[in-house]
Parts: structure tokens; C-alpha cells; sequence
């Protein structure tokens, strides 16, 4: 095999561990790379100019970029020459993408997280009412897993008051691959939501018929990988999306969230109670609000207590433990980053928060993955 040979098949073998984000497959086992031809520099030793013809999966695809540099990456980096990489980004035909989304469909064909043997954990965030942060606890709780460093994605299972996108700021809809949709990432998150989709007419149609079939779609119809995490933020009360989880995801467990208040948690001991219809296991309790810290002074505005009645009522019902995982500040901070489209615990670089707030959500997301399955 000539020089120019060896170090095509060389190229090619090392961009095999390039991964395509949205995708999770490395962009040789996706067909993405066209052509690799290598070229002998006039006049320079062991030197070579490389063309790498690359075909993305969608025109524009606005992680090209992304995937561009770890080519160049690759290629730069190569040990036993020098090369000099020009990538050439196009499209793939019609042809060619309509195989390869078959082919990822057929591995799949039904919800990839109900397979024997998935790797995922998946924490259904439930509460007893509206109004007590569950979602904000979702979208922090997400944010950390993903800060933490494991592959987390989260569904907006509460269509009708759906808030992720506005808690990770995001506006765009996902990337419809050809019927199937990858997607947005935000803050390391992989999210999906009803209220990606706009206008009012087309949530109707996303919703179909029944309510669990929405569910169904987020699972199926969403290309997810396999990640380490998935939350669901979960409507308010023990209604039918909570029963619809249960059966599309009898492996997820749940997490409730509740204020201090007496009102509050006697409600919120209902929705860990249906774990008592459904295989779900109920993980622990979250408090949230539990005081507002003022001058070194922890003042508990909305009463105490809330979290422990919780625990201990769905303790003795439950008959296993039930723990208290961890009790929230009031914090107007996580109300008004989160609004701004930063999950509060996260810097504007993105990295996990090293004070307080940060090192709860911390050792709440540990605390959930140390829990055997």
C-alpha cells in the first residue's frame, strides 16, 4: 500500500472516534465521510494536504461546526506525518438518508427504553400540586446530572403547562430527520417539549388522541441514544400521565417534591401514593422553599416540616424507606436565572455552581445514583 494509502485507511480509523452529537454514532458507522484523499506536498518531507469530504445528515445542521473540528482534530493530530486537513462539508442525497434513518429506526422499533438491559436511569419528578418548583427541581436536577458528566436528557411530560424550554432558554424547534426528531440540547441537556413545537394546532396534532400516546411519541419518535439519565417533569397530581409513565416506563422511579406547608405535603403524599397502582418506585422526597437564608438566619416562611411528614407517611404506607433526599432555600436567584434560560445552579460558562446551591443539586443527583435500581 503506497504512503498516500496507508494514511487514508489511518484517517479513516481515527475518525471513527469522532461522534456525532446529536446522533451518538461516530460519523464513519454513519456514513458521513464521503472521501479521504491524501496528497504529497511539493518539496515537503513526509508532508501531505488531506481532503475529507463530509456528509452531515441535515444541510446547515447547526452542530456542523462542531462535528468540522473534531475532524480537523483528528487529522492534525495524526502521529506519523504531517498533514494539512481541508474538509469540504455537504449534504447527504435523499437516497442516503432516508437508508440511514431506516436502518435507526429498525434498531429501535419501539421505545428504546424499555429494552432488557438498558443502562438508563430514569426519575419521573412528580408533585402532589402546582406551584411547589417542581419543575425548576427538574431543570436544575438535569443541569447537574449533565454538569456531573453523565448523558442526561429530560422530557417535558406536563403537555399542557410544559416550562423546560423557558428554564433552559430555548426557542428552536427540534431537527426532523426525515420523520425522526432529534432533540435540542441545551446546557448539556438533551430535551424534548411539547412547547418546542409552535402554534396551538400543531400541539393538538403532536397530542393525538390520547394522552399517553403523546408520551409514547417523546419516547419512540425521539432519537435519544442511550443516556445515563432521563427525567421526567411530570404534571401536577396523580392524573393520567402519571399512569401513562408507569406503563411506558415501568423501570422509572419516582421523586416528589413538596413545600414545608401541612397543605402541601398532605397532597403530596398522594402522588407518591400511586406507587401503590403502578410498579413505580417512589425514591424519595424533595422539600423545596424550605427557608429564605437572611443575614446568617434561615427563616422558614412557609412553615416546616413539610418534607419529613412526606417521608414518614409514604415510609409506613409504602412499607420500604422513603427518604427526605434534600431540602431547597427559597432562593429568588433559581426563579429569576432560570427565567433568564440558565438552570441556576450552573455558571454562564456552564459549569456546576461550587457554593450552596450548586453542592445540594450536587448531592441530590449522587444521592439518586448511589440508590440500587
Amino acid at each position: 500500500m503506497s504512503d498516500e494509502r496507508t494514511i487514508e485507511a489511518r484517517i479513516y480509523e481515527r475518525l471513527s472516534k469522532v461522534i456525532d452529537p446529536e446522533l451518538g454514532r461516530s460519523v464513519t458507522d454513519l456514513g458521513m465521510i464521503a472521501a479521504i484523499d491524501a496528497t504529497p506536498v511539493a518539496g515537503e518531507t513526509n508532508t501531505y494536504d488531506v481532503r475529507v469530504r463530509v456528509e452531515l445528515t441535515v444541510e446547515g445542521c447547526p452542530l456542523s461546526q462542531t462535528i468540522t473540528n473534531q475532524i480537523n482534530g483528528a487529522v492534525a493530530s495524526y502521529p506519523d506525518a504531517t498533514l494539512i486537513p481541508s474538509i469540504e462539508v455537504g449534504s447527504m442525497s435523499q437516497d442516503k438518508l432516508t437508508q440511514l434513518v431506516a436502518g435507526l429506526k429498525a434498531e429501535r422499533k419501539q421505545n428504546p427504553f424499555n429494552k432488557p438491559g438498558i443502562r438508563t436511569r430514569i426519575f419521573a419528578i412528580a408533585s402532589g400540586k402546582g406551584g411547589v418548583g417542581k419543575s425548576s427541581v427538574t431543570a436544575n436536577l438535569a443541569a447537574t446530572f449533565a454538569a456531573l458528566g453523565y448523558d442526561t436528557a429530560a422530557i417535558d411530560a406536563d403537555i399542557y403547562g410544559f416550562s423546560l424550554p423557558r428554564l433552559f432558554g430555548v426557542q428552536s424547534q427540534p431537527t426532523n430527520l426525515n420523520g425522526m426528531l432529534m432533540p435540542v440540547t441545551a446546557w448539556g441537556v438533551k430535551l424534548i417539549s411539547i412547547g418546542m413545537f409552535a402554534g396551538a394546532d400543531r400541539a393538538i396534532l403532536w397530542r393525538g388522541p390520547r394522552l399517553q400516546r403523546s408520551l409514547e411519541q417523546f419516547l419512540s419518535d425521539v432519537w435519544w441514544g442511550e443516556p445515563d439519565v432521563l427525567l421526567l417533569d411530570l404534571a401536577p397530581g396523580t392524573g393520567d400521565m402519571a399512569i401513562s409513565v408507569a406503563q411506558a416506563l415501568p423501570n422509572a422511579e419516582l421523586v416528589v417534591v413538596t413545600t414545608p406547608q401541612p397543605s402541601a405535603s398532605d397532597i403530596a403524599v398522594r402522588s407518591g401514593l400511586v406507587a401503590l397502582q403502578v410498579p413505580m418506585k417512589v425514591r424519595g422526597v424533595v422539600e423545596n422553599m424550605s427557608y429564605y437564608e437572611h443575614k446568617g438566619e434561615k427563616l422558614r416562611i412557609f412553615g416546616e416540616g413539610g418534607g419529613a411528614r412526606v417521608s414518614e407517611q409514604l415510609t409506613h404506607s409504602l412499607g420500604y424507606e422513603v427518604p427526605l433526599l434534600a431540602q431547597l432555600p427559597l432562593e429568588p436567584e433559581l426563579r429569576e436565572t432560570g427565567e433568564a434560560g440558565r438552570p441556576a445552579v450552573l455558571t454562564k460558562e456552564g459549569a456546576l455552581r461550587s457554593d450552596g446551591i450548586g453542592e445540594t443539586f450536587k448531592n441530590l443527583a449522587e444521592s439518586l445514583m448511589r440508590l440500587p435500581q
